[in-house]
């Protein structure tokens, strides 16, 4: 089963400095039947404008993933940790006992992230922070992944959560299939472009909530970039 979430549909808010989409309830937004997805909990479309971002604030029992769409961020945390993470990489934070960080786009253009949040399995571990480039020419031959928490995805970060996130470019015309193991629910954002997954079609930013499938079947109508979070 897919269900398609277009983008304006979404909730969210502008505060000038940030444009936000929300497909979960989060902050101001509250909708029951958007609360999580299994193990998602929040999956956020950010536009930060430059010179701005999040002044530091805490996090805990919470495994949070920057995906960056355009620019960069930069995070910095009380653990000692800073880094700038750019268009196409990935940032891990495990707020486990707790981590206070700051997010900043200090470049001269606006930054597009998705911040993706993903309950842990458990609790009351160590905090930690973590970033690695994946250069989008390594996803032109399918998807390829990210982060994870799965203990046979050895090259990816690593998150203590039961999921897994991952990544595809694909050119127009062309097609990648992600195999999905029994039980598991998948949901999937095109960062660019404009797809069909298992014969639905999909644009820029919408959401598909995934269930009951064996497979899906991902073809680009344009040169897209998917990326796609595999939960229990």
């Amino acid at each position: 089963m897919l269900e398609l979430r277009p983008f304006k549909s979404l909730g969210g808010a502008n505060h000038g400095w940030l444009d936000a989409h929300h497909h979960f309830s989060f902050a101001e937004y509250h909708d029951p039947k958007r609360m999580h997805w299994g193990n998602l909990r929040v999956w956020n479309d950010d536009v930060i404008a430059p010179g701005t971002g999040f002044p530091q604030h805490p996090h805990r029992d919470m495994e949070i993933i920057t995906y960056v769409r355009e620019g960069a961020i930069t995070h910095q945390d009380n653990l000692g940790n800073k880094g700038r993470t750019e268009a196409g990489d990935v940032q891990v934070m495990s707020a486990g006992t707790g981590i206070a960080h700051s997010e900043y786009n200090l470049e001269t253009s606006a930054t597009r992230i998705f911040q993706i949040w993903i309950i842990p399995d458990e609790s009351g571990a160590a905090p930690s922070w973590g970033a690695r480039p994946f250069p989008k020419g390594e996803r032109n031959e399918g998807f390829v992944t990210l982060a994870s928490g799965k203990p046979d995805d050895d090259v990816s970060l690593r998150i203590r959560a039961n999921a897994r996130l991952v990544a595809a470019t694909i050119k127009a015309g062309e097609t990648a299939e992600y195999v999905l193991a029994a039980g598991r629910k998948a949901y999937l954002v095109p960062a660019k472009g404009v797809i069909e997954v298992n014969g639905l079609r999909a644009e820029a930013r919408d959401g598909i909530a995934v269930q009951n499938e064996h497979s899906l079947r991902v073809t680009a109508l344009e040169d897209a970039e998917i990326v796609l979070v595999d939960v229990a």
